[in-house]
């Protein structure tokens, strides 16, 4: 009885442990690196949500069932949790009655601080991040004006950096964020102390950002496709292959110039001004009697009155000594102002590699073989190519086009052999799993619980059936042959087991003699 009690417990415990196991949730990662504060929100709030949790080793993740990830962040964030460890304007929504000016300027800055980290934050690489603005006083003297300033301190994920657009665009982000900040007056520096702000103003001095790499990129790729696609059809798509560098010019240059052209012709000319003088210069001699006489009214003339011919000095005067002309004509300056802005991206050269593969040639006998592309094949190639893509030479575009045989050898992957596949595994630790329990099992039903109960489903090996009374015919009684009745009554027959029992109680009731000789027997033969 005792064997039977321990296999019915362990077959009950296992049973037990077994839905235990069935039934235990799957605790996956709620939140990892969270403040103790944040930490210590989360906790009462999962408390009053019935939420189970635990804590990872270390206690650097806080873990939730699988099942119940998404829902409880949803509630919490509802919450307002987790913080991150910073505060943003819903500082100012708990502001105290008769606040001072100064405290509130404090309490707005702190508050745009803080929102402004939470924005840097949502930077993929980013795991936290700490912005400190310097916001001068305002003034009406516009020579102690003083602009604000900023600094990030970056905190980044293990194994991750921030590229030179990524950086450019935190700067501009807290720029545009501060009245009258300028872009060079915002420091960024990650967790080691490293410089990331360092010209990043404006478009960048370093070298060519994101956006200029993809655009070579695409005028590269451009060319590459116009290339093959007018030499498909005459070799295959299998049997050409074309790079292109491009040489790309991305300076700002403006241009101003103002050109005076000479007047050659002055009817083509427009006049502004024109301007004559002329002057006579001459001597005058007395004339008369000199003396009293000389001052007597004039006798009457006579000369003629007339001047001669040709003339032009008026009667009584002497020849002038010089005449002296100018003349002034001004026209209008022919002047061109222009004005030039070279657009930006422009092509300064390109280099074009083309590599087409021999020509497959099948014989009378259906043979295939590879045989190099002829001259005129070579030229047709080389100037299809050029037409392609606008080779200039004058700016220093270079073609070279080669003839060569393909190697057709595929690089063969070595394949994950079957028992090393993440799927093969789970499923071989699932099986494993299931059939150290199946083997526990049954070792607990056919090892200890079968045996113990074996002797009480066991019938006698040899029931004794009723025997007639004595005295009947045929059946003598005493001696061997009552020993032989008995020993054949007790074969096996259709009879229940009480009933062989009741039989063989009714024989030693009434012939106690029979079954003496029938234990005689037995003992004698080692029954």
């Amino acid at each position: 009885m005792i064997s039977i009690a321990v296999g019915v417990a362990a077959l009950i415990a296992l049973l037990t442990s077994v839905w235990m196991w069935g039934q235990t949730p799957d605790y996956r990662v709620l939140y990892s690196n969270i403040s103790d504060r944040d930490g210590g929100a989360i906790i009462e709030s999962l408390q009053q949500l019935n939420v189970p949790y635990k804590f990872a080793e270390g206690g650097g993740a806080l873990l939730v069932p699988s099942n119940l990830v998404y829902e409880t962040r949803l509630k919490l964030a509802t919450q307002g949790l987790p913080k991150g460890g910073t505060v943003g304007f819903e500082l100012m929504e708990n502001q105290k009655f008769g606040i001072s000016q100064f405290a509130e300027q404090v309490n707005y800055q702190r508050a745009l601080e803080g929102e402004l980290a939470r924005s840097v934050q949502s930077i993929a690489a980013v795991q936290g991040a700490r912005v400190h603005l310097a916001i001068p006083k305002p003034t009406v003297f516009v020579k102690e004006q003083q602009k604000p300033s900023a600094s990030v301190v970056l905190t980044l994920h293990p194994g991750r950096f921030l590229d030179s657009a990524q950086v450019s665009a935190i700067v501009h982000l807290i720029s545009s964020s501060v009245p009258e900040m300028s872009a060079k007056n915002v420091t960024v520096v990650d967790q080691s102390g490293t410089l990331l702000s360092a010209n990043h103003d404006g478009i960048g001095n370093e070298g060519l950002d994101a956006s200029q790499l993809r655009y070579i990129q695409q005028i590269e790729q451009n060319y590459v496709q116009r290339v093959e696609a007018i030499l498909t059809p005459m070799v295959g798509a299998t049997n050409v292959r074309a790079q292109v560098t491009a040489d790309i010019d991305f300076s700002q240059t403006e241009q101003t110039a103002e050109i005076y052209k000479p007047n050659t012709d002055p009817k083509d000319s427009t006049l502004r001004s024109q301007q004559s003088v002329e002057s006579l210069n001459g001597s005058s001699s007395a004339s008369g009697v000199p003396g009293a006489l000389s001052n007597q009214p004039p006798v009457p003339a006579t000369a003629p009155i007339v001047a001669p011919a040709g003339s032009s000095v008026p009667a009584g005067t002497s020849n002038p000594t010089s005449v002296h002309k100018e003349s002034t004509v001004n026209y209008e300056v022919d002047r061109t102002i222009r004005h030039t802005k070279l657009p930006v991206g422009t092509i300064k050269r390109i280099s074009i590699a083309v590599v087409v593969n021999n020509r497959k040639v099948t014989d009378a006998k259906g043979q295939v073989s590879l045989k190099p592309l002829s001259t005129e094949e070579k030229t047709q190639i080389n100037n299809l190519v050029s037409d392609a893509v606008g080779f200039d030479q004058s700016r220093g575009d270079t073609l070279n086009v080669q003839n060569v045989a393909f190697n057709d050898e595929k690089e063969i992957t070595p394949e994950v052999p079957l028992w090393k596949q993440p799927d093969t595994v789970d499923l071989a630790k699932n099986l494993v799993k299931y059939l150290l329990i199946a083997v526990v099992m049954l070792f607990v039903v056919f090892g200890i619980i079968k045996p113990a109960l074996k002797p009480l489903f066991s019938r006698p090996s040899e029931p004794v059936n009723a025997a007639p009374a004595s005295g009947e015919a045929g059946v003598p009684i005493g001696g061997a042959p009552a020993a032989q009745y008995a020993m054949n009554a007790a074969a096996p027959t259709v009879q229940a087991y009480e009933q062989g029992l009741q039989a063989a109680r009714q024989i030693v009731q009434q012939d106690p003699k029979i079954v003496a000789s029938v234990i005689k027997e037995w003992v004698n033969g080692n029954e």
